[in-house]
């Protein structure tokens, strides 16, 4: 939807000949009139759907309801293919929209110059599926000679296709039968697709901001170091100081806490040999071994 502003500059109140004083209370007094308007006008332009009416027997059908709210990105779209048989057709669809210059036709077949309406949507079906919408308009121009001159009706298979925004072509014009005869449409669009679910878990997530966070800074830390401190060398490293005191704790931790021994384990000794070293123990002589 468009806002189209009204008035020129010179339609604005001249506000430099109120009071001062006063301009605040005016302030507090527009500001949730403005928001209300704003609230009002999203609103409107986020249900252009609403213009679909579905016919008496599916009205307050909530299914055929929540298939046209999803059709909601395609509106406001004009979607056009050309075929050519004796003569060239054109044929061109909105949802929920005029597609021509004829009143409530949401789709019709322009033939040298001359506009044809297939289907009204004010007179609207809709059936939805997992990853599809077929839209059924109805009432259209009346059949001149053949279906019993009954009135034209347009379907529109509306099928998911990934990263296509609306590719739009006819499939039949099915006017052999006596009644109920039928234009078939398709119109690939991503819009029916069903919404992907995040397959992350939330232990990868977590490690995925971790891991961005510690990017972060460590580049802003470098280039801090670098371009502000003027550093060079490891000093450019963010807190080098703190990290390297850090790693030491951390190896001093793990040394205390994975080494074989337990903290009250005393020093391994020798059986029969004392820890504590021997005293110097006097010289033996053995002058009186010599004979005299």
């Amino acid at each position: 939807m468009f806002l189209h502003s009204k008035g020129s500059i010179r339609d604005v109140p001249v506000f430099s000949q109120v009071p001062t004083s006063t301009l605040p209370a005016m302030a507090l007094a527009l500001t949730p009139a403005v928001l209300l308007l704003f609230v009002a006008e999203v609103g409107h332009a986020t249900n252009n759907t609403n213009n679909c009416k579905l016919i008496a027997t599916s009205k307050n059908s909530q299914a055929e309801k929540d298939a046209l709210s999803r059709l909601e990105p395609l509106t406001n779209k004009t979607f056009t293919v050309k075929t050519k048989d004796k003569e060239e057709y054109t044929y061109t669809f909105q949802v929920c929209g005029n597609a021509g210059k004829e009143p409530e036709g949401g789709l019709v077949q322009t033939v040298n110059g001359k506009e044809t309406v297939i289907g009204k949507y004010t007179v609207t079906q809709a059936v939805g599926g997992s990853d599809w919408v077929m839209l059924i308009y109805m009432n259209g121009s009346q059949y001149t000679t053949h279906c019993g001159k009954e009135q034209r009706k347009a379907i529109i298979m509306i099928s998911c296709a990934p990263g296509v925004q609306g590719d739009f072509s006819i499939v039949v014009e099915e006017r052999e039968r006596e009644t109920d005869c039928f234009y078939l449409f398709e119109l690939d669009s991503s819009a029916v697709c069903p919404s992907v679910e995040s397959k992350l878990s939330l232990g990868s997530i977590l490690l995925i901001v971790g891991f961005s966070c510690l990017a972060v800074y460590l580049i802003g830390g470098f280039l801090y170091q670098r371009l502000v401190v003027g550093a060079k060398g490891m000093d450019q490293f963010p807190n080098y100081c703190f990290w390297q005191e850090f790693g030491n704790l951390t190896a001093d931790g793990c040394d205390f806490v994975c080494r074989s021994r337990g903290r009250h384990e005393e020093p391994p000794t020798y059986r029969g040999v004392a820890s504590e070293p021997l005293g110097e123990e006097p010289e033996e002589r053995d002058d009186h071994l010599l004979p005299m």
